[in-house]
């Protein structure tokens, strides 16, 4: 199957969500006039990592959020895998990825599960515990968030259900290691034979200068495009699931696991 892909490689305002959400909604826009299929959004676009500020600026369970996301599918007819919000709910906070198929209708819902300590993360935010795979156009697909791209076993774990053939990243990921970035993405397409989509923010904020190069790699870990290091912009590129079939015939990487010796 065929499907265009966008990736929302934006600045974000530190601490204001009016401000974000209508970047969200003029990338939207774009994205809807180039008949794009599938609109992934970075990592906390809502309000960047205010950590401190989460009482006054949490989504209260992400409603605000998935309202405007839903909306936004269906006013576009297209997929929008929404990166991440901050979102409270039973008096703890989340750093949380809503999905939404082209009709509005949300197919899946995931919290982080990897806690990230360099950006103080863990004292603010509680750490998801479930998995995040959905269909979009009937592609088997999964999503993660930023530091979760570490932990390649979680990712497997995730893919092998199906198994997947899109993987979602979305991220705000420093320019410092931002090499490594591009090098622990090659490698989880290259290990669950499968397109990797991935957004990363632009800018800075009070800590941090952001890196940028949002990305489509292909399931040899070929780049098909990529974003640059420092300017915001829509990324837009078509590809096709059927090219992913071919490579997993040739090696069967799935059928040939032996998951009993691994834990």
């Amino acid at each position: 199957m065929k499907l265009k892909i966008g990736i929302a490689q934006v600045d974000i305002f530190l601490g204001n969500p009016q401000a974000n959400q209508q970047t969200i909604i003029d990338y939207a826009q774009k994205a809807g006039q180039m008949g794009v299929d599938v609109l992934l959004y970075p990592e906390m676009w809502q309000t960047g990592y205010a950590l401190t500020e989460l009482d006054r600026l949490a989504d209260q369970h992400g409603d605000e959020s998935q309202a405007l996301l839903s909306q936004l599918a269906k006013r576009h007819h297209m997929n929008i895998v929404g990166g991440s919000v901050a979102t409270q709910r039973d008096h703890q906070f989340y750093n949380t990825m809503f999905v939404f198929d082209r009709y509005g209708q949300k197919v899946s819902e995931y919290d982080k599960v990897h806690l990230f300590g360099l950006m103080n993360e863990e004292k603010y935010i509680a750490a998801g515990n479930h998995s995040n795979v959905f269909n979009l156009d009937g592609v088997p697909s999964a999503g993660v968030i930023c530091y979760d791209i570490r932990f390649p076993e979680w990712v497997r774990t995730m893919m092998a259900k199906g198994p997947q053939e899109l993987l979602f990243v979305t991220a705000e990921w420093p320019e410092q290691r931002i090499a490594q970035w591009q090098t622990l993405l090659q490698a989880r397409a290259i290990e669950n034979q499968a397109f990797v989509v991935a957004a990363n923010r632009v800018g800075y904020d009070d800590d941090n200068v952001f890196g940028g190069r949002s990305l489509v790699i292909d399931p040899l870990g070929k780049i098909i495009k990529q974003a640059s290091d420092s300017e915001p912009t829509l990324l837009v590129t078509e590809i096709d699931t059927d090219d992913e079939q071919a490579v997993r015939g040739q090696i069967p990487v799935f059928s040939d696991r032996r998951p009993t010796l691994y834990y």
